[in-house]
C-alpha cells in the first residue's frame, strides 16, 4: 500500500524543487546569527515533502476521469483502481494537515502563508480546464521553495530567492510544456488547454526555449549579484550555474535530435541532474 502512495505522487520527483528550497534554507542561514538549525531544517524538509503530496495526489484525485482516458495515463492508480478515491482524499488531508502543522511550528509568516501556498500548488489542477497557461501556475508551485525556505529561517522575504524563484518558475514551465507534447491530441479531444495543444508542437517548443532562455538569463544576473553578497560563492557556484544552463540546452537538442521517443529522458533525467547538482555545489560553496 505504502508503495503504491509513493508511485501515486512520484517522490522520486521530489529532487526538482528540493534542491532550490535547500538554496533558499542555506541563503537564510547566512544571513542570520547562530548555531545551525538542525530543527527548522527537519520542518522545512518535511513542508517540502507534505506539500509536494498535495499537490501530486490532488492533481491525480482531480483528474482520474481524464487519466482513464488518457492511454498514457489509464494505468495510474486511480483510473486502474489501485488505489480508491477515498483512499487518496485521506492521504491528500493527512499531508494538507502535516503542512500547515510543520508552518506552525517554524514562524508566524510562514503559517499565516501557508493557505495561500496550498492555494497555487492544489489550485494548479484545475487550470488545464481554464487556460493554456496552466504550465506557469506549476512552475509557481515549484517556484515558492526557495522563497519559502528562506522565509523559514529568517522571517522576511529576499531578493536572491526571490530571483531565484522566478529561475525556477520558468524553468519548470518550460519543461512541463515540452512534456505536454505527449498528449497534444489527446488534450484537445478532452477540451483541456495546454500550450502544444494550443499552439501545436513546433510553436510550444519554440515558446520552451524562449522561456528557458529567460530562466538561464536571470540565473546568471542573479549569481552575479550573489557573489558579491555572498563572498564565499564563487567557483563551485558558477560551475554550478554553468552545468544547469548546460542542461536546460541538452534537453532541447534531445528532443530536437529524437522527438517525444526522449521526452523522459530529457523531462526526468536532466532536470533531475541539473536540479540536484546545481542545489549541492551552490550549498558546498557556502563552507569549501
Amino acid at each position: 500500500m505504502v508503495r503504491n502512495f509513493f508511485s501515486l505522487v512520484k517522490i522520486s520527483h521530489t529532487v526538482f524543487a528540493l534542491p532550490f528550497a535547500l538554496v533558499g534554507f542555506f541563503l537564510g542561514f547566512q544571513d542570520v546569527s547562530g548555531g545551525f538549525p538542525w530543527k527548522l531544517l527537519a520542518l522545512v524538509l518535511i513542508c517540502m515533502v507534505t506539500a509536494r503530496n498535495s499537490a501530486m495526489a490532488f492533481n491525480r484525485w482531480a483528474d482520474q476521469e481524464f487519466d482513464a482516458k488518457n492511454p498514457r495515463t489509464s494505468n495510474r492508480e486511480l483510473p486502474s483502481g489501485i488505489l480508491s478515491r477515498k483512499s487518496v482524499g485521506w492521504f491528500i488531508a493527512l499531508n494538507v494537515t502535516l503542512f500547515i502543522t510543520a508552518t506552525y511550528f517554524i514562524n508566524t509568516w510562514c503559517f499565516i502563508l501557508s493557505p495561500v501556498a496550498l492555494a497555487v500548488i492544489l489550485g494548479y489542477s484545475y487550470m488545464k480546464r481554464i487556460t493554456p497557461l496552466s504550465h506557469f501556475v506549476l512552475g509557481a508551485g515549484l517556484g515558492l521553495a526557495p522563497v519559502g525556505a528562506y522565509l523559514a529561517v529568517t522571517g522576511h522575504f529576499a531578493a536572491w530567492p526571490i530571483l531565484l524563484g522566478m529561475v525556477v518558475l520558468l524553468w519548470v514551465s518550460g519543461f512541463d510544456i515540452i512534456y505536454a507534447l505527449q498528449d497534444e491530441e489527446i488534450d484537445k479531444s478532452l477540451q483541456l488547454k495546454s500550450i502544444p495543444a494550443w499552439l501545436g508542437k513546433d510553436r510550444a517548443l519554440g515558446y520552451a526555449r524562449i522561456i528557458h532562455l529567460l530562466s538561464g538569463t536571470i540565473l546568471m544576473i542573479t549569481g552575479y549579484f550573489m557573489v558579491r553578497v555572498y563572498p564565499s560563492l564563487f567557483l563551485l557556484f558558477w560551475f554550478g550555474v554553468c552545468l544547469f544552463i548546460f542542461m536546460l540546452i541538452y534537453q532541447h537538442r534531445i528532443i530536437n535530435k529524437y522527438g517525444l521517443a526522449k521526452v523522459n529522458l530529457a523531462f526526468f533525467t536532466f532536470n533531475g541532474i541539473a536540479s540536484v547538482v546545481f542545489g549541492t555545489l551552490v550549498i558546498l560553496d557556502f563552507y569549501i
